[in-house]
């Protein structure tokens, strides 16, 4: 039985429900299930499997507050198969649009810096071999220097 409630409350959770349930219906509390004389009879009259029934079946009106940090609580509520592929949707359409705006502050940034270089004039340009030709001058002495 257990099983089955793992995804929802912890071991912890479900044997704290089934106690409270079952001491209510030691004292008397109505059944919530429609269980035939013979289903009775078959759990020999038993609270606790009567309230194992019950919470397998999901009709029992408790609900569980877990303590969280700054003592905020969240009500534990479950989410179906469609909510949680909606949220897992939006996740992923969320972390694609971060990853563009970080992508996009990248190029602005580079473009940017390479604006401020070519302005500064610090890119040094490729020396071709016309440009290094070697000019002589004649000095006075007669000397040439190069």
């Amino acid at each position: 039985m257990l099983e089955k409630l793992e995804h929802k409350f912890t071991k912890y959770e479900v044997a704290r429900i089934l106690g409270a349930r079952s001491l209510q219906l030691a004292m008397d509390a109505p059944v919530l299930l429609k269980l035939s004389k013979e289903e009775i009879d078959d759990l020999n009259y038993d609270s606790l499997k009567i309230a194992e029934k019950e919470l397998e079946s999901d009709v029992l009106p408790i609900t569980v507050k877990r303590p969280l940090p700054k003592k905020s609580e969240k009500t534990v509520k479950k989410l179906s198969d469609e909510e949680i592929q909606k949220k897992l949707e939006k996740q992923a359409e969320q972390e694609e649009k971060e990853i563009k705006k970080i992508e996009e502050r990248k190029e602005k940034t580079e473009e940017s810096d390479e604006k401020a270089i070519k302005e500064e004039g610090e890119i040094m340009e490729i020396a071709t071999p016309e440009d290094e030709v070697e000019v002589e001058e004649k000095v006075d002495g007669g000397e040439e220097l190069q």
